[in-house]
């Protein structure tokens, strides 16, 4: 039995302003509409298509996790399953985590196939095809990593040094883990031929990394059995939640370091598909087309005279006149210029974002939430006015707010409102009071999305003014 594992999470920072620590790189949109999370289901579906198929993320991904798999038109028969996080942790304690909740329920033969959900892969039938040889050196015990072919002398990835083959597998022992070279050495691996780049994918069996992990890191072994003891099974939803106390004792190491350079049989599967990390703009950029003066634009843009530019606009049109290598992204509430060869510094700008407690280090002016949506219209000193869309079926939580009151005027659909004690329903082009302090609700129990537009009155609009009451999401 093969059970993909997706590794979904990231704190948003190489990708900014689009991928923030809300809204991190496995949900952003792709040139053809679609996510790097759906898109990485969609190829663990192609090599287990009757599932399972589990998602390793945070509590906070939970409903945009589910939202994105919605779209997949084998989600029904897929067994999806979520194992939820408390806060972040590195990948060595997210699969020995995954690994024990699935040798409890499919025993130690079971073999896990890890995927990163901020990869991007678009040859599916090259994929299967290494899957395929990697499973079957899983089966033999082996610890298998996919290397990438490099194509250039890349200094930011790290490489694996391809041992002796292993017969009639099309694999190879791993002779050594190397870490993120120097030109130099990045161009004697290339010319090598022995040296792969180190994809972050792996397949092997529950049993057989477990045991691995108890001989190269009996310390993280120890936590990870001491946590999945407190947290239990998955539910009849297939959401296991991790109990955070035992959680955070977690140590914060990769999968890497804590097992597979240390690990006694250790296998590398050459990957004959494309591949990339999508690690910055720049990767970014090199997946469109250029057009004849080597720049590549989404969106709307009008390019004089300017060369080897990626101009990436989602609402408003942007003019560029006389710039080369320059990354220029718009999102509506920040712009990103930035020198294409010095893509990877935008973290830079995420650490001071952060430093100042910046919203934008956090959030779009589109903020989703487990009901829905809201996107904000104005932030003003004196108000605040939302676009929220309450999905079929979604709940806000019952609460109140010390300092803000609030008017809702319905858009689109019919709104089941509560104010203080009184339940009524909203309909299109009626609107609502709530003053200061008074509890209130919105739901929506029909079967399609609603609109409103909601306007806060008062002196604070943070959302630390919310004192939530009840929560069908089990939020605080």
């Amino acid at each position: 039995m093969l059970l993909p594992i997706i590794l979904s999470g990231g704190a948003g920072t190489r990708l900014w302003p689009v991928s923030r620590q809300a809204h991190p790189k496995p949900f952003m949109r792709m040139g053809d509409g679609q996510t790097l999370l759906f898109k990485t289901l969609d190829r663990a579906l192609r090599v287990a298509p009757a599932g399972p198929v589990w998602t390793v993320t945070g509590r906070d991904y939970l409903f945009l996790s589910r939202d994105e798999y919605a779209r997949h038109p084998q989600r029904e028969q897929a067994q999806l399953g979520y194992l939820l996080e408390p806060v972040g942790r590195n990948t060595a304690p997210a699969i020995a985590l995954a690994a024990l909740a699935a040798r409890a329920q499919f025993g130690d033969d079971v073999v896990l196939l890890v995927l990163p959900a901020d990869h991007l892969v678009r040859d599916l039938v090259a994929f299967a095809s290494a899957v395929e040889r990697a499973q079957a050196l899983a089966g033999q015990g082996y610890l298998v990593t996919f290397g990438i072919r490099p194509s250039h002398p890349e200094t930011g990835f790290g490489y694996i040094h391809a041992g002796p083959a292993i017969a009639g597998s099309g694999g190879h022992a791993v002779e050594a883990f190397v870490e993120k070279p120097d030109r130099a050495h990045a161009e004697a691996y290339l010319a090598s031929g022995h040296y792969y780049w180190n994809s972050g994918m792996f397949c092997f069996t529950a049993g057989a990394f477990l045991d691995a992990l108890a001989q190269t890191a009996p310390e993280v072994l120890r936590a990870a059995e001491a946590c999945h003891a407190a947290s239990g099974e998955l539910d009849a939803e297939g959401v296991l939640s991790f109990e955070r106390d035992s959680f955070l004792l977690q140590p914060d190491i990769s999968v890497d370091y804590a097992v597979m350079e240390r690990a006694q049989r250790a296998a590398v599967v050459p990957a004959d598909f494309d591949w990339s990390d999508i690690g910055s703009w720049k990767a970014i950029s090199d997946l469109e087309e250029a057009d004849e003066a080597g720049n590549r634009v989404r969106g709307q843009a009008i390019v004089v005279d300017s060369h080897d530019c990626f101009i990436q606009a989602e609402n408003r049109l942007i003019a560029v006149v006389g710039v080369r290598d320059l990354v220029i992204v718009d999102t509506g509430d920040a712009v990103l210029v930035a020198d294409r060869e010095r893509a990877q510094q935008v973290r830079a700008v995420v650490d001071q974002l952060r430093s100042d407690r910046h919203a934008a280090a956090t959030h779009h002016l589109t903020v989703h939430r487990p009901w829905g949506s809201y996107t904000v219209l104005e932030d003003a000193p004196d108000c605040k006015v939302k676009r929220l869309t309450v999905k079929a079926g979604g709940i806000l939580s019952l609460q109140r707010h010390a300092r803000r009151s609030e008017h809702w005027t319905v858009v689109d659909g019919t709104a089941r409102v509560r104010v203080g004690e009184r339940e009524f329903d909203l309909q299109r082009n009626e609107s609502t009071y709530i003053p200061m302090g008074t509890v209130h609700r919105l739901e929506n129990r029909t079967a399609v999305d609603i609109h409103l537009i909601e306007t806060q009155c008062g002196d604070y609009f943070g959302e630390d003014d919310i004192v939530r009451l009840e929560d069908v999401y089990g939020r605080r």
